[in-house]
């Protein structure tokens, strides 16, 4: 069963309206009421996750969120008769439960412009354009695994669901910034690699391990889609671990590492193709993401 742990600081005036809230509520137990704030009054729970977002949503409604805190934690193991009443009465599964203010607040970290974003992709793009020079799959996949673009990606989806503009904008700030970057620095650096003797353009002519990287066609679209769709259910059903997978499946980083590669080398049929491989994955994500909410929300409906 999963529970989670809620807790409320809202002014004396709204106690009542929080406690209401609470109180009867299917999937919600061990209500607790204390007055020791200086922000007013302390409000505790644990609460079934499968009705998290419904007790989420009534406690906005009536001012909580704008006026107070509202935090919400995960119980790694709970058990009890109060755990097996909150089981019995809660409809479905904790594991198929879509809380939106969780994925919001997970996904505005991950999907917001940042030193450290820019790091990331500088780093993952840098690494991908040595797997590219050296022939390296290896390379290639390490570069997959700590490119950090599937945020902002799931962050675009999570806007066109929920119609927010800013998350949106920021999604597509850190992208655009974030790709323009790590591309101007991937080309400089291969510059600078060819001044030295260490990168040829007979590094990437020729039959490749890599050459993966510049072939768009039908199976990128497919992929970037079981990808987008295992990445958004893997994000809103909290299972983070999946996300891995999903990394080393599709080729945005990788791409853009050999569009600059290959524009410093002179080869721009393969920029051009890598370039076309990376919209394909972009679009493709945010297609999938789109679609796996709008799914979950119709399902949460329904029950």
């Amino acid at each position: 069963m999963a529970m989670l742990h809620l807790r409320i600081v809202c002014p004396q005036e709204l106690e009542s309206q929080a406690l209401g809230v609470l109180h009867g509520r299917i999937g919600v137990v061990a209500v607790t009421n204390c007055d020791d704030s200086t922000h007013g009054c302390v409000i505790s729970a644990d609460v079934a996750r499968e009705c998290a977002d419904q007790v989420l949503a009534d406690l906005r409604r009536i001012g909580v969120g704008e006026r107070g805190l509202v935090a919400l934690d995960p119980i790694d193991a709970a058990f009890g008769a109060l755990v097996d009443q909150a089981e019995r009465d809660a409809p479905g599964e904790g594991a198929d439960a879509l809380i939106w203010d969780e994925l919001i607040e997970h996904i505005g970290e991950d999907s917001t412009l940042t030193w450290t974003f820019v790091a990331f992709m500088v780093l993952a793009t840098l690494l991908a354009a040595i797997g590219v020079v050296t022939d390296s799959q290896i390379t290639i996949v390490g570069a997959m695994v700590i490119g950090p673009e599937f945020g902002p990606l799931a962050g675009l989806a999570i806007s066109l669901v929920r119609r927010r503009a800013t998350i949106a904008r920021h999604a597509a700030l850190a992208l655009v910034v974030g790709f323009a970057v790590a591309i101007v620095v991937v080309a400089l650096s291969t510059l600078l690699g060819r001044a030295c003797g260490l990168v040829h353009a007979s590094d990437i002519a020729g039959p490749r391990q890599t050459d993966f990287i510049y072939h768009p066609g039908w199976f990128s679209l497919i992929t970037a889609l079981v990808a987008g769709t295992a990445g958004m259910l893997s994000l809103s059903a909290a299972k983070s671990a999946s996300l891995v997978g999903v990394f080393i499946s599709v080729t945005t980083i990788p791409a853009a590492g050999n569009a600059a590669v290959a524009g410093v080398l002179g080869d721009w049929n393969e920029t051009w193709r890598s370039v076309a491989q990376l919209a394909i994955n972009l679009v493709g994500i945010t297609a999938a993401g789109v679609a796996t909410l709008l799914t979950r929300r119709a399902l949460q409906h329904s029950r």
